[in-house]
């Protein structure tokens, strides 16, 4: 079982690695332009580059966080190896914060002030949300209330534009519901605001399928299909205590 958790721990650090590496010729132009100040109102192409490009490196650090922390809950504390766990834990947590915070200086400094239509704003306001998210993940204490709160007011903001600026079948507002109710479930642990959220954002798209426009159908459903499995997921009599552990399928 040792020789296994150690594999795995060198196996995360490869696919950490590989993950930034991909991403970092997408963030160039990005980082080059922060650096000169003159990141502005930015085309959609160019948005949603950004988003993937930071999603994929922070992405590999979220999912050898949650792995390496079951494996340092797991491993016995005269185990030798509890302290390289714990180091490697640490070593991801930092390098996560790292990013997050470059993205949420970026967003505040630039994109979100520079939105000049209220998809980019809400598109930008749903980025603040996720990513003090996941700060709020691995945080505790005191600055982990603040980090939540943060998140929470990105996520509502956006979505206060959203009720007013766009429809319910927009995968911009349907990927803000599914990330907001998964808030709701795995960080403020509840499950009927996350349920109630999930199942309005649906019930509301399929009342309006038919003003689906043919460029953001495909987008649209597969966010209405993640909706639909987190809520059967949430809901499910027969998970228990399996369930809550679960991870809502997010955008």
């Amino acid at each position: 079982m040792k020789e296994l958790h150690g594999r795995k721990i060198q196996s995360l650090v490869r696919e950490s690695d590989c993950s930034e590496a991909k991403a970092k010729s997408r963030s160039k132009w990005w980082d080059s332009h922060r650096g000169r100040g003159d990141v502005k109102a930015v085309r959609n192409e160019e948005r949603n580059l950004l988003s993937v490009a930071y999603k994929n490196v922070v992405g590999g650090r979220r999912s050898s966080w949650r792995v390496i922390s079951s494996i340092e809950q797991k491993t016995d504390t005269s185990d030798k190896k509890l302290r390289l766990i714990k180091d490697y834990r640490e070593k991801v947590e930092s390098e996560l914060r790292s990013i997050c915070t470059t993205v949420l200086e970026l967003l505040d400094k630039y994109l979100i002030a520079n939105a000049t239509n209220p998809e980019s704003k809400v598109f930008y306001l749903k980025m603040k949300g996720d990513y003090f998210r996941y700060l709020a993940e691995v945080a505790c204490g005191d600055d982990r209330k603040q980090t939540i709160d943060n998140s929470q007011g990105g996520y509502q903001e956006a979505f206060d534009i959203s009720k007013k600026e766009m429809q319910p079948t927009h995968p911009i507002q349907l990927g803000l519901a599914l990330n907001f109710s998964v808030f709701y479930y795995e960080i403020l642990n509840n499950p009927e605001l996350a349920c109630t959220l999930a199942k309005t954002a649906f019930d509301e798209a399929i009342a309006e399928l038919d003003t689906l426009n043919e460029d953001s159908y495909k987008d649209s459903t597969l966010i209405m299909q993640l909706l639909r499995d987190n809520l059967t997921l949430w809901t499910s009599d027969s998970a228990g205590e399996e369930c809550d552990a679960a991870e809502g399928a997010e955008n």
